[in-house]
């Protein structure tokens, strides 16, 4: 269509008309046909194979060696993230891991000396080797810092020297140490944490620097409760069969719902009797077991206070406590409660564990016992309360944090003690200070009969002093050292004190350092003398210094879903989590 002059029409007069025809007319307008676009954006990634676990938490410190940081969580990362020359075969025997070593034996007896062997392409995942230095940061750190687990193997060693450019490691002692094989497990990057804020004490207190496993950490979450790992690229052995490990906070209600759907293909938790129940109800869904830790909860009355330093006194609280009552309170019905502790050294779970506890206190209270004994004490009960030269028997009860079962524990020990009289400061600092400065503190030489009248003294600066703690006790695979370290003098505890103080660092967490016992613990560390027959004197000795007493061993359920293949309950005191680099995942 033209206008007049031969003008074409303006293009919006025509689009407006067609629009009014198109109004106008029944037809229905053409469809729109939209042309494909290509796809210009790469594919989704794929998803990587994962295997996700349920925990009753992942909040650390992770330190395996402190122990302000025992836990499931700390053992899992352990045995994912760090390396050892020798881990538990199946049956519990230390076998050489020949992923690290290439080789660790004794090569001389006078001195005792043994030479290890590391795999030269070894390193952490920031690429510095894995060396001697690694030997020689654990080994001062489990001589000199407070707080440690079974420290007794490393107080042996008296020198280490290199060799082989860092690769060969020259461990020279000053006694045989039969049970050599259990030390230097997990090491630590000494590179990344000799210079670190916090020293020692801060080491790995939220994550770790650098890895020497087969898994590496992406994230750690404490807000969400969850820390994700993955494999570690430079390790240098075998890789792991999943791209990812999830682990993550629940509690018992939502971990079996998770087994029952597939979320979590396994997870393992200190379930109570309600717990128990639930997994058992999942049938075909999950394969249950029972996973003993490698500690147990036990009480500690330290000889350290102007009251527990009298024999009479601890014997006196030792006849007031219900010890089923404690257990009953920790356990909570759950798997711990089958594995009650009656001895001093051995685990229930040990090859060899039998009760040794004696018929009477602990056992089960006495409280005719116990009102004897205070009365012998110097104590009188005045207006419900014992009482001596006016003052009251009052004691402080202390647990780690908020830390179950020990809490519970304490609450209960606390109750019972205060029904019977005696007055209690309850006590529940974080768990590393706990351990490494409360229950470290210098403690006096000086006895309750002498002159001073006052027994041993208050720890200094105003610190609290620990009269009783709930706490738990490693127990090692060298049962020898377990016995040392848990109850042995510290260097040196043949010499007198400096003149000026008076005061010296407790060996153990307990405070214990009985120089007529020494001599046997020596003999059992050192292999002079079998276990069997140190254990028989010691024992008996043990209970009746009142200072120790074992409650039971804690254990996890372990709960295997369908989707996951390659998961056992793992070797004795070390759990499912050394077996990780051979799971895999299976469909839903």
């Amino acid at each position: 269509m033209r206008a007049k002059g031969g003008k074409a029409a303006h293009p919006l007069l025509v689009l407006v008309l067609a629009v009014l025809l198109a109004a106008c007319s029944n037809t229905p307008p053409p469809p729109v046909v939209s042309t494909p676009i290509a796809q210009t954006s790469a594919p989704p990634v794929e998803t990587p194979s994962q295997i996700v676990v349920g925990l009753d938490d992942v909040v650390g410190g992770y330190n395996p060696h402190n122990l302000g940081d025992l836990s499931t969580v700390t053992q899992a990362l352990s045995q994912l993230l760090l390396p050892s020359p020798f881990r538990p075969d199946d049956d519990g025997t230390l076998t050489l891991d020949e992923n690290l070593m290439t080789s660790a034996e004794v090569t001389s007896e006078e001195p005792f000396t043994v030479t290890y062997r590391i795999r030269p392409e070894a390193s952490w995942s920031d690429g510095a080797p894995i060396a001697v230095e690694d030997f020689v940061y654990l080994a001062e750190a489990m001589k000199t810092q407070p707080g440690v687990v079974d420290p007794a193997g490393y107080r042996l060693i008296s020198s280490i020297e290199p060799g082989e450019g860092g690769k060969l490691v020259e461990v020279t002692f000053s006694e045989p140490y039969p049970g050599w094989k259990t030390l230097f497990d997990n090491l630590l990057p000494s590179h990344a944490l000799k210079d670190a804020p916090g020293g020692w004490q801060g080491a790995l207190a939220d994550s770790f620097p650098a890895y020497g496993g087969p898994f590496s950490i992406k994230t750690v979450d404490k807000e969400r409760g969850e820390i994700i790992l993955e494999r570690n690229e430079r390790y240098w052995a075998k890789p792991a069969a999943v791209d990812r490990i999830v682990l993550h906070r629940s509690d018992q209600q939502g971990m079996a719902a998770a087994l029952r759907s597939g979320t979590d293909q396994f997870v393992l938790a200190a379930t109570d009797a309600d717990g128990v129940k639930l997994f058992s109800e999942l049938g075909e869904d999950a394969q249950s077991h029972t996973v003993a830790r490698p500690y147990l909860a036990e009480v500690l009355l330290r000889p350290v206070g102007p009251a527990l330093a009298d024999d009479k006194v601890r014997a006196g609280i030792a006849a007031l406590l219900d010890r089923d009552r404690l257990i009953a309170e920790g356990t909570q019905g759950g798997p711990s409660s089958r594995l009650r502790a009656g001895a001093q050294v051995l685990a229930p779970s040990a090859e060899g564990y039998a009760p040794t506890i004696p018929a009477g206190p602990p056992r089960r209270p006495a409280p005719r016992q116990a009102e004897r004994l205070l009365t012998e004490a110097g104590y009188t009960r005045e207006a419900g309360t014992w009482v001596k030269d006016g003052q009251t028997l009052s004691l402080v009860v202390a647990s780690p944090g908020q830390q179950e079962p020990y809490a519970r524990i304490a609450e209960e020990l606390s109750r019972q003690l205060i029904a019977a009289g005696v007055e209690v400061t309850t006590v529940r600092p974080p768990s590393r200070e706990l351990f490494s400065t409360m229950l470290a503190a210098p403690v006096s030489t000086t006895e309750p009969d002498e002159p001073t009248g006052q027994g041993r003294s208050q720890p200094q600066n105003g610190e609290v002093t620990v009269d009783i703690a709930v706490v738990p006790r490693p127990v090692s695979a060298d049962p020898a050292s377990t016995l040392a370290s848990t109850f042995g003098c510290g260097p040196g505890w043949d010499s007198q004190p400096p003149e000026d103080s008076g005061l010296r660092t407790p060996a153990n967490p307990a405070a214990l350092c009985d120089e007529e016992l020494q001599p046997v613990i020596d003999a059992a560390l050192s292999g002079t003398e079998p276990l069997r027959d140190s254990l028989a004197e010691l024992e008996p000795r043990l209970w009746q210094r009142n200072v120790a007493i074992p409650l039971f061993q804690l254990a996890d359920t372990l709960a295997i879903g369908s989707t996951v293949s390659g998961v056992t309950p793992g070797p004795p005191l070390v759990g499912p989590f050394s077996s990780a680099v051979n799971w895999t995942r299976g469909p839903r």
